[in-house]
C-alpha cells in the first residue's frame, strides 16, 4: 500500500514540475520586432454559426493586419450561416463565402471544410479559425514573425478562453489545465519526439508550400483530435512545428453552457488519451482520487502538502492562460467533478462507437 502512495506522489511532483517549467519559460507568443505583408488567407469552417460568426468577421475587418483574404465555407449548415456571411461580404472584397460540399464518407466534417477551404487558399500563409472566435490587433503579424524565426510549418495558439456562465467555469478551464499540467508546452518545438505534440485547432498556422505538399488535413481525415495528429505528423515529417498560449490575441467562447462543455469535451478527451481508456483511467486515479486517498489513509500533514502543491499549479496555470485565478480556485473541485462526469461520457461514446456533433454523427 505505501508504494502506492509513493506513485501518487511522485505523479503529483511530476506534474508540479511540469507546471513550473511552463511557467518559468513562459511559452506564449510575443510581439513581433518587424511588420509583414505577405498575403494570410484566413480560412474559417462554419457549420451553424450564424449566431456567432459576425464577432469573428468584425474583428478581421478592423485587424492591424490588412494583407488577407477571408473565407468562409458554409459546411451544410441548417440555419443563416451563409446568409449572414454573404451579407458580410458585401461590405469587404476581401471576404467571401463558399458552399462546402457534402460530406465525403470516411472525413470527418471539419477536417473535409479545412481540405476545401485550403484549395480555394491563395495566401503565402494559410490560417484556420474557429467561427467563434475574437481576433485583436497584433495576432497575424506577431504569428508570422514566429513562422519566420522558427522556421515552422505549422504553428498553433492555444486560444484565450472566456467563460461566463458558472457551468462553464466548471469545465473550460481542464483545457489549459489539462495542457499545462502534462505537457513542458516548450518541448513541442524543441524536441523531435512526435510524442511530445500538442496543437489547438482554434489556430493553425501553415505554411502553404508544405501544406499542399503534404495535405495535412486529408492524412487525419477521419480523426477527432486532428490538430494534435497534424502536429505529430509534422514532426515526422522532420519538419517544425510550435505551439504557444495566445497571451491574449485572440479569445474564444469554446461552449455556452454546461451542457454544451460537457458535450464538446467527452467528444475529445479520450482521443486526447490516445483512445486509451486504462491510461486515462489511471490518470484519474492519481489526479482526482489520489488526494482524497491521501486524506482518508495518511496524516493530514502530507494532504496539505498535496494541496499546497495543487494551489500553486492552479495559481501558475491561471497567469499563463490569462484566467482568474480566484475564480479557478474556487472551482477547482468542481471541475475534478466533471473531469470524472466527461471521462465516463467519452468512455461511453467511444464503446458505442458513435457519437453526435453539431446534428452529425461520427463513427469512432
Amino acid at each position: 500500500m505505501i508504494y502506492f502512495f509513493y506513485i501518487i506522489f511522485s505523479f503529483l511532483i511530476l506534474r508540479f514540475t511540469v507546471t513550473l517549467f511552463n511557467f518559468i519559460s513562459n511559452p506564449k507568443l510575443t510581439r513581433s520586432p518587424k511588420f509583414y505583408n505577405d498575403l494570410v488567407s484566413v480560412l474559417i469552417p462554419a457549420r451553424n454559426e450564424a449566431e456567432d460568426i459576425l464577432t469573428l468577421l468584425d474583428s478581421l475587418k478592423v485587424q492591424d493586419y490588412q494583407n488577407i483574404e477571408v473565407i468562409v465555407l458554409d459546411d451544410q449548415s441548417e440555419d443563416h450561416t451563409f446568409t449572414v456571411c454573404e451579407e458580410f461580404s458585401k461590405s469587404d472584397t476581401r471576404f467571401k463565402v463558399i458552399k462546402g460540399q457534402p460530406l465525403k464518407k470516411g472525413w470527418l466534417g471539419k477536417n473535409y471544410a479545412c481540405y476545401q477551404l485550403a484549395n480555394q487558399a491563395k495566401g503565402k500563409y494559410l490560417l484556420f479559425l474557429d467561427a467563434d472566435e475574437q481576433v485583436k490587433d497584433g495576432l497575424i503579424n506577431n504569428a508570422i514573425y514566429r513562422m519566420q524565426i522558427g522556421k515552422l510549418s505549422l504553428l498553433s495558439l492555444f486560444t484565450n478562453q472566456i467563460t461566463e456562465t458558472a457551468g462553464e467555469k466548471a469545465i473550460i478551464p481542464l483545457m489549459h489545465y489539462l495542457l499545462l499540467n502534462l505537457l513542458p508546452l516548450r518541448l513541442v518545438k524543441l524536441s523531435k519526439m512526435p510524442s511530445f505534440s500538442a496543437a489547438s485547432g482554434q489556430f493553425m498556422l501553415f505554411d502553404k508550400v508544405n501544406y499542399l505538399k503534404f495535405q495535412w488535413h486529408q492524412l487525419v481525415k477521419n480523426m477527432v483530435v486532428e490538430d494534435v495528429e497534424i502536429m505529430k505528423k509534422v514532426k515526422q515529417n522532420k519538419l517544425n512545428g510550435e505551439a504557444l498560449l495566445a497571451n491574449g490575441f485572440i479569445y474564444c467562447r469554446m461552449y455556452k453552457g454546461y451542457k454544451e462543455g460537457l458535450d464538446g469535451f467527452s467528444k475529445n478527451l479520450l482521443a486526447g488519451f490516445g483512445g486509451n481508456i486504462i491510461g486515462l483511467m489511471i490518470y484519474l486515479l492519481m489526479v482526482v482520487f489520489g488526494p482524497i486517498m491521501i486524506l482518508i489513509f495518511l496524516n493530514f500533514e502530507l494532504f496539505y502538502f498535496a494541496v499546497t502543491l495543487i494551489i500553486f499549479s492552479r495559481i501558475m496555470i491561471s497567469y499563463l492562460s490569462g484566467q482568474n485565478v480566484l475564480t479557478n480556485l474556487f472551482f477547482h473541485v468542481f471541475q475534478m467533478i466533471n473531469l470524472l462526469i466527461i471521462a465516463v461520457l467519452s468512455i461511453k461514446k467511444s464503446l458505442n462507437k458513435s457519437l453526435i456533433w453539431k446534428g452529425r454523427t461520427i463513427h469512432t
